[in-house]
């Protein structure tokens, strides 16, 4: 299965300057168009309507690369798609932010898609029918695309069905090689708990992440529910709780001790949410990776990126992704 060749990159006018470039950053994860319905009022059964239907490029790990690829890291996304239109438009329009993609093309399944129901409140439901995005197997990944990398960030979604799970537990190995961190954001309960909380945490544990991203709803179904989210130190040495409106909550093991500070943002009003928790991600990831390189004591560099992540979260919510150009 060839990888695509992505768009000839112009030169980066920092690097002509002298200035140095941002983090690297290799994503491991899925590459999917949305299909975005948002109807105008409640649905109602049998009957039809008014309201927005959108073509998007979609995916929790893309769009976490396309953010960091607009905040000026050094951002890579490695996945599969379907020998197809879908698949081709996708890559150029990430590639179009700076990315490097690194597409395998899978014959025999098209590119996938997502169909997501925004409604009118802003609440989302989703439908998967991930199709090549799941076949990315452990031998179509290269050790040299992580060369370099400062972390490798995985979506819980990479590591669950196969052999893309198996593809993204290899990611981490080929991640310690190179002496990059590896940062998992959990995504979704629903996938993550298929098979039961015991057999996710094994995954977790097993992936070893020096860095989790996770909401409240996810932190608590992971770890127990009479919990509080410093359980997630059990996993990782620093956790980022997402709480969306109300911003972040920060933790990070000091020897014995859990640091835990809060950082609060600006609320903003939007019909559609939808990536603007990996938009956080990325932002975080830019803004933390950035301190360390520039010597920032660990707390400091935390508070950069939780900064950061949500300045890019608004971003991300005031100027939501434009319509996926087929033709």
């Amino acid at each position: 299965m060839p990888a695509i060749r992505p768009p000839r990159r112009l030169p980066d006018p920092r690097r002509s300057r002298g200035v140095p470039a941002g983090p690297g950053v290799v994503v491991v994860g899925d590459l999917v168009v949305d299909v975005m319905l948002l109807p105008a009022r409640d649905l109602r059964r049998g009957t039809d309507v008014p309201g927005l239907v959108r073509l998007r490029q979609g995916g929790s790990a893309t769009t976490t690369a396309r953010w960091l690829g607009r905040l000026g890291a050094r951002s890579s996304l490695v996945c599969a798609i379907g020998r197809d239109a879908v698949g081709r438009a996708l890559v150029m329009a990430v590639a179009g932010d700076g990315v490097t993609v690194r597409a395998v093309r899978v014959a025999g399944a098209p590119t996938g898609r997502i169909g997501v129901l925004v409604e009118p409140g802003g609440e989302r439901s989703f439908v998967q029918d991930r199709g090549a995005a799941l076949r990315l197997r452990p031998q179509d990944l290269k050790p040299d695309w992580f060369a370099g990398a400062d972390a490798v960030h995985l979506p819980a979604y990479s590591l669950l069905d196969q052999p893309l799970g198996l593809a993204g537990m290899a990611a981490t190995h080929l991640a310690r090689d190179a002496g990059a961190l590896v940062t998992v954001d959990l995504s979704s309960t629903a996938p993550l708990l298929a098979k039961g909380r015991r057999a996710a945490l094994e995954l977790i544990d097993e992936a070893h992440p020096d860095l989790i991203f996770a909401t409240r709803d996810e932190s608590r179904a992971l770890v127990g529910s009479k919990k509080d989210d410093e359980a997630l130190l059990d996993l990782a040495p620093i956790a980022v709780v997402k709480r969306g409106r109300k911003g972040a909550t920060i933790l990070a093991r000091d020897g014995k001790r859990a640091l835990r500070f809060e950082v609060a943002t600006t609320p903003i009003k939007a019909p559609d949410t939808t990536g603007a928790g990996d938009a956080f991600s990325a932002g975080f990831l830019h803004g933390w990776l950035d301190g360390r390189r520039k010597g920032l004591a660990s707390l400091a560099a935390l508070q950069r990126g939780a900064v950061a992540g949500n300045r890019a979260a608004l971003r991300h919510l005031s100027n939501p992704p434009g319509e996926l150009q087929l033709g």
